[in-house]
């Protein structure tokens, strides 16, 4: 079985590579995503793997490059199936080229190798193209 800090590299390998069928199949069947800052029309939550999946799948189009999620720290909690993870993305927005850093801490509950909720604290306004 994957542990958190295995499941978490493999979320960052997919999204950079634009892997969003696997990137999905790191969720339990009834995973959720949270967005508490959701801009620009995205869902603040998301049930179930297939939603993650669709959504996932559907947001592929917009013009941002994901280059890297670079871990600034990750924290195990007393409890082992939550992590907090303080992450920067950079990344680039396709269209101008425009390159940017979006800092954000996240919150996982990971059991038996697979996301169970995620929840993501993002400087969404650091992304062009999202506010």
């Amino acid at each position: 079985m994957r542990t958190p800090a295995e499941v978490l590299d493999l979320r960052r390998q997919y999204l950079i590579a634009r892997d969003y069928e696997s990137f999905a199949e790191l969720f339990a069947e009834d995973g959720v995503i949270e967005l508490p800052f959701a801009v620009d029309g995205l869902p603040a939550r998301l049930e179930g793997r297939e939603a993650i999946r669709d959504f996932s799948l559907k947001t592929s189009d917009r013009p941002i490059e994901i280059l890297d999620l670079q871990t600034v720290q990750l924290h195990q909690t007393a409890d082992p199936e939550v992590v907090v993870l303080e992450l920067v993305t950079k990344g680039r927005h396709t269209t101008t080229n425009q390159p940017f850093e979006a800092p954000c801490i996240q919150v996982f509950r990971i059991r038996n190798g697979q996301i169970k909720h995620f929840r993501d604290y993002v400087a969404a306004g650091k992304i062009p193209g999202l506010t």
